[in-house]
Parts: C-alpha cells; structure tokens; sequence
C-alpha cells in the first residue's frame, strides 16, 4: 500500500475523533458498534455494567482497564460467548444480542483470544483453511461431490498462502500448530481471523506471553488492519502499546466504562489514575487522618505485644 494511503488511513481515525467529547459513551461520528444497558452479574458480583458504548468505525480503539474490570467478560458478550442478564448492541446496525458465536463472525466481526484457540493437531494450513466461512464442503450433500468445493478450496488455498507469507509465517504451513511458540500462536491467531475477511477484528491481549522478538511484528500487523479498512477494538495492559497503536481509548473500572478519549488525554485522566492506583493515591494526609494512622499502628503494635506476653505467661 503507498505511504500516502497509509497515512491517511491513521490521519483519518484521528480527524473524525477529533471533536468526540470526551466522556463516557461519547456518541461518534461513524459507529459501526453500539452497545446499550449491558449487564452481566455472576450472582451477587456485577461483571459488566456498560450504560452505553460507541467503537468508531475504521479506528483502531483500546479497551483498557485493572485486572478484574470487566473487559475480556464484556469483549464474550458482545461476540456471542456468553449472554448477558439485559442489555443490546448492534452491529452495522444488525443486532446482536443473542446471537451465538459463529454468527457473529460471519458476520463480520471476529476476535482473538488472550490464551490461544489454535488446534494444537492440525497443521498450520489447516487452521487457516478452517477460518474461512461459508465452505461449500460443509454442508453434508456436498462433501460428497468433490468437484461442487475443489476450486473454492483451492482459492482459500491460496488466500491462506498470501496471509501466512504477510504474517511470516509461510515457512510453518505444514508444521502441527502445536509446535509453535506463543508468539507464533498470536500470529497463526490473527491470520486465520483474517480469512473470514472481517470488518471488525477484536483482540484479546495480543502481547500477552509474546517475547520481544515478536512484539514488534504484532504491533506492525495491528497497525496493518487498519490500513486495510477494518475497525479494531483490542484489549492490553501495555500502556506504551496503547499510546503507540490506538486512536482512542476507552477505560473500564469495576465493570463500567470510566473514561473516554485519545491516549494522551486519557492516560492523564484523573479517573483513569484513581481506577488503576486508588482515588487517594498521591493525596497528602490531613493532620487528623495522620493522627488515625498513628493511632491505629500503635495500637495493633500493643495488641501484638499483649497477644505474646500472654502465649508466654502460658503454661
């Protein structure tokens, strides 16, 4: 692809931003994802309490947030791996609540795992040729006839050639995917996302477990989604990763969407800074707040004191 296309690829993620407020379920411009009153509760713990959410269409946006805030939980409801207690979102304006898994990806939006889902038994290639959708070969009657699915074999095939040599890994085509390292997983991963030919790509922590070697190359072909036209949402804990790849950040705290904004913005959010390190973190004490703290230390020192005098005066 020309440098200028690339260019203005990013240029226009960031000029249709640019005048996005900057709050919690900031409306967008072009969304080709609402969600509305997403609830899952797992008993008496809430999960997922999202009021309402926009991801910019051609953007590539970060759902960040502490352990335990929510984001792989609300990343399997909208994608069909779990069903949540209430709540809606569309899709291309298709809803989706619902609607299983596998007809989410055919219809567009696809996602990766923070532990991958490659089978460890197939090849490389075979793999590849499993993420493509609507297989003449899968249906019963047809299997039977090779000539009715040769041919669109043979083109998903090829598709699966020229994305394993992007992803470098063309080498691997006909290793058992269970050879691979986590890495080359991540990688194998994303490429067979691609052969659905999605409009949406989600990922689920794609540094996660990939040495250094590799990070570069992830980052590169996140970036290259998209440079091709496809909207991506993805999930990470590495800050520099964030500010490096995203258009926009969204933030998730105990469930619910905190913060909003491109990654500068929000990672000098004060909620961002309570959500992530506690809202009194770099407060000074007050006197009487002192006071209490000294007080409280000495008096679980005496308590101490006294709980071993007495295990001594024991006979």
């Amino acid at each position: 692809m020309p440098a200028d296309q690339t260019t203005s690829r990013k240029e226009a993620a960031t000029r249709a931003l640019a005048d996005v407020p900057r709050v919690p379920g900031a409306p967008k411009p072009d969304p080709i994802l609402v969600a509305d009153h997403v609830l899952r509760a797992f008993g008496g713990l809430t999960a997922v309490d999202v009021e309402h959410v926009e991801i910019q269409r051609g953007a590539i946006t970060a759902l960040i947030g502490p352990n335990g805030a929510g984001k792989t939980t609300f990343f399997n409801l909208l994608t069909g791996f779990d069903r949540p207690n209430r709540g809606d979102w569309t899709f291309n304006g298709r809803k989706l609540a619902g609607v299983p898994a596998h007809k989410v990806a055919r219809g567009g939006m696809v996602r990766t795992f923070q532990l991958t889902k490659a089978l460890s038994r197939l090849t490389v290639m075979e793999n590849m040729r499993l993420g493509a959708t609507g297989q003449s070969g899968e249906r019963l009657w047809a299997a039977m006839f090779a000539p009715l699915w040769r041919s669109q074999e043979e083109s998903i095939t090829r598709r699966a050639e020229e994305i394993l040599a992007r992803f470098s890994l063309d080498t691997k085509r006909d290793d058992f995917a269970g050879s691979l390292s986590g890495g080359q997983r991540k990688l194998l991963e994303m490429a067979r996302a691609l052969m659905s030919d999605p409009e949406m790509v989600m990922l689920d922590e794609p540094m996660a477990g990939v040495n250094p070697a590799l990070t570069q190359s992830l980052l590169g072909h996140v970036k290259d989604l998209r440079e091709q036209g496809m909207t991506v949402l993805f999930v990470e804990h590495d800050m520099d990763m964030v500010r490096d790849i995203s258009d926009w950040v969204i933030v998730m705290a105990q469930g619910t969407v905190v913060a909003e904004g491109p990654p500068d913005a929000v990672m000098s959010d004060q909620a961002v800074i309570d959500a992530y390190l506690g809202s009194h973190h770099d407060a000074p004490l007050t006197e009487e707040e002192e006071q209490q703290v000294l007080a409280e230390a000495e008096a679980r020192i005496e308590a101490a004191r006294t709980d071993r005098t007495n295990r001594q005066e024991q006979p």
